[in-house]
């Protein structure tokens, strides 16, 4: 799906993390809104989704936030 959603407008980038007891988060960027919107009507994003849904997660969550601003060190 990165290679996918890579391809999509507004695109900015993904974060992953998965602890030892499987555990993980996936955060994906966007420029807009408007571009979370479409990526998440993509008729391939849906269809896995679905099936992650179906095969692979007891459960899981989705969370939309706007980011004011953020650090890094070193930058």
């Amino acid at each position: 799906m990165v290679e996918l959603a890579s391809k999509q407008p507004g695109f900015l980038g993904v974060e992953r993390a998965r602890g030892p007891d499987g555990f993980g988060i996936t955060l994906s960027c966007w420029v807009s809104l408007e571009a979370i919107r479409v990526w998440k009507d993509e008729r391939s994003h849906r269809v896995t989704q679905e099936r992650g849904k179906n095969t692979f997660s007891e459960r899981y969550e989705v969370r939309v936030a706007i980011v004011e601003r953020g650090y890094k060190f070193p930058t």
